[in-house]
C-alpha cells in the first residue's frame, strides 16, 4: 500500500503508461493521503529525493519500522518528453530493485530482530541511492 503526505488526486499519466507497459494493473489505483489509510503499516519507507530538495514529511503514524529510500521524484522532472520519461522509468526501477531486495530477505526471520531488518531496509536504501544520484 502506499500513500503520501499531499496526494494530487490522481496516479500521474506517465505512472500508468509506464505500469501498464510493464504489465502492472493499474484498477483502483488513486492518489491517497497517509492520513486516510484503513491501518498504520508495519513499515514506513519515505521515498523523497533529496537531490532535488524537496523537503520530507515525518510519517506520524506508529509503524514498527521506519527507513528512507532516496527517489527523486519523476512528476518533478524537466526536460524532453524522452528525458522525464526517463525518469519515470529511473524511478520505478529503482523502487522496483529495492521491493525486490525486501522480499529477498528472510522475512520470517527479520520479523523477529526488528534492529536487525531496520539496517538491511536502510542498507538498502543507500545502496539505491548511490545508484541512483552516483554523487
Amino acid at each position: 500500500m502506499g500513500a503520501g503526505s499531499k496526494p494530487t488526486g490522481q496516479v500521474h499519466p506517465r505512472s500508468l503508461v509506464l505500469f501498464e507497459r510493464e504489465g502492472i494493473s493499474t484498477e483502483g489505483y488513486f492518489s491517497k493521503s497517509w492520513d486516510n489509510l484503513p491501518t498504520t503499516p508495519d513499515i514506513v519507507i519515505t521515498v523523497c529525493g533529496s537531490a532535488t530538495g524537496e523537503t520530507c514529511p515525518t510519517y506520524l503514524g506508529g509503524p514498527a519500522l521506519r527507513t528512507h529510500w532516496g527517489v527523486d521524484d519523476p512528476a518533478k522532472a524537466t526536460g524532453t518528453d524522452e528525458e522525464i520519461d526517463a525518469a519515470f522509468t529511473q524511478a520505478y526501477r529503482t523502487l522496483r530493485e529495492g521491493i525486490e531486495i525486501v522480499l529477498s530477505l528472510p522475512l520470517d526471520d527479520l520479523r523477529q530482530n526488528s534492529s536487525t531488518f531496520k539496517t538491511k531496509l536502510d542498507y538498502i536504501g543507500i545502496l539505491k541511492f548511490k545508484q541512483t544520484h552516483k554523487e
